[in-house]
């Protein structure tokens, strides 16, 4: 009988700004392999690929950046056999003063020494892949190109959260509105705090029932965030006026701050119908068609950009970040 070896996961960004209308990305390189390359490394155990491509990206360039669009992951075999799989994603430098809450939700990451990386350069990008030592590494920078060319590369994201794993309603003799987390629950809730830092998340907007207030409390508390709590998100006001989650929805894809919203599984149909209507088709067709729509603790991570037509979701993940 074989044993099938896991396949390595890596995760990383392609930092990009944009100078004097020139679109520009960062290489760094390695003088161990003397190659140029996107900064990326290995998941660290119980670590999500979102909190792996900030951190690597952060230790390798020295600076925090905040996630934006995927972009397209690479799998390749190494040279002992094994399969490396590498997710990459947009990403652009943090900034101090509106991304505190994300940074100050991170753990602090000391740069890579010189023996790791020696250099980094911002270059056109042009010249990034003429510099890229591997071919195959010009395949997310492809894709890059073309969200900036068709308008998609500046986002900010919406994530919607499921809440995590409650107390079932038969074990609970209290109100509905006090029903708790279970141990896995909190530990659902913990587990969304590094993926939220990750994408710069600076809004919470909550159901004011416990248990979606004690799932997004983790990361209120670690990025210092000042909640929303709305009974609009609740089962019943929804059910009485699902108009009112509707606006909500809008006004945080109109919004230019990424945010969270936190609710219920009967509501997540109001908001997915928003967020299908604010979506380019083949986007919208990715988001999911039947109830439950998202398990207990999962996020729909919706990327918005801003047009001439108002805020599209030009792309949507679907997460389960992986639990301590």
């Amino acid at each position: 009988m074989t044993t099938r070896t896991p396949a390595v996961r890596t995760a990383g960004g392609l930092v990009w700004r944009v100078r004097d209308d020139r679109l520009q990305v960062q290489l760094v390189h390695r003088p161990r392999y003397d190659d140029w390359s996107w900064p990326k490394g290995k998941l660290e155990p119980g670590e999500s690929h979102q909190a792996a491509a900030v951190r690597e990206v952060a230790e390798e360039t020295a600076k925090p950046v905040v996630l934006g669009v995927p972009l397209p992951a690479m799998r390749y075999r190494m040279p002992d056999g094994r399969w490396k799989t590498v997710a990459y994603w947009a990403a652009r430098r943090a900034k101090p003063s509106s991304d505190l809450s994300a940074l100050s939700a991170r753990p602090a990451v000391p740069p890579a020494s010189p023996e790791e990386i020696d250099k980094v350069r911002w270059l056109d990008v042009d010249d990034a892949a003429a510099r890229l030592t591997r071919r195959t590494d010009r395949k997310p920078l492809l894709a890059l190109v073309e969200e900036h060319a068709q308008g998609r590369l500046a986002t900010h994201a919406v994530v919607i959260a499921r809440h995590g794993r409650a107390l079932p309603r038969a074990q609970w003799h209290g109100e509905e509105l006090h029903r708790p987390l279970t141990p896995i629950g909190h530990a659902h809730a913990a587990a969304l705090v590094p993926v939220l830092a990750a994408y710069g998340v600076r809004r919470v907007v909550s159901s004011r029932w416990e248990r979606c207030a004690a799932t997004v409390a983790p990361y209120v508390k670690a990025g210092a965030v000042r909640p929303w709590f709305s009974e609009h998100l609740t089962e019943t006001r929804h059910e009485q006026s699902p108009a009112r989650v509707a606006r909500t929805v809008r006004q945080l894809l109109e919004s230019p701050a990424s945010s969270v919203l936190c609710t219920h599984r009967p509501v997540l149909s109001t908001v997915l119908d928003v967020l299908g209507q604010h979506s380019r088709r083949d986007v919208a067709d990715l988001l999911p068609p039947q109830d439950p729509f998202l398990e207990p603790g999962e996020l729909l991570v919706a990327h918005v950009a801003t047009t001439p037509r108002g805020p599209r979701v030009v792309a949507v993940e679907h997460v389960t970040p992986p639990l301590s």
